[in-house]
């Protein structure tokens, strides 16, 4: 029986590899039911992943990590503010357990 020979998978140079981005939002009252997470993940190429949230009627404070390419992530920043989120990115990355 002839052996085949092995299939070599075509390598990427698409341009940088990714980066992982974590910021604290805060939503004013207004905007609290507003799926912005969601719309941003479909707007926008890039991985959300929510980290920590804590939502009262008052104010929505969420962690956010996100990943992809550093100026898709630049542009939904902008988008986030834009829309009236205030944006922080986080001090020092907490060692999780």
């Amino acid at each position: 029986m002839p052996t085949r020979a092995k299939e070599s998978r075509p390598t990427s140079s698409a341009g940088p590899p990714p980066q992982t981005t974590r910021l604290w939002l805060m939503y004013p009252p207004r905007l609290i039911k507003t799926p912005l997470v969601w719309e941003l993940g479909h707007k926008f190429n890039v991985v959300t992943n929510v980290r920590q949230a804590s939502v009262t009627d008052e104010i929505g404070v969420v962690c956010l990590e996100l990943e992809g390419q550093r100026n898709e992530i630049k542009t939904a920043i902008k988008w986030l503010e834009k829309m009236g989120i205030s944006v922080e990115p986080v001090e020092i990355n907490v060692i999780e357990s």
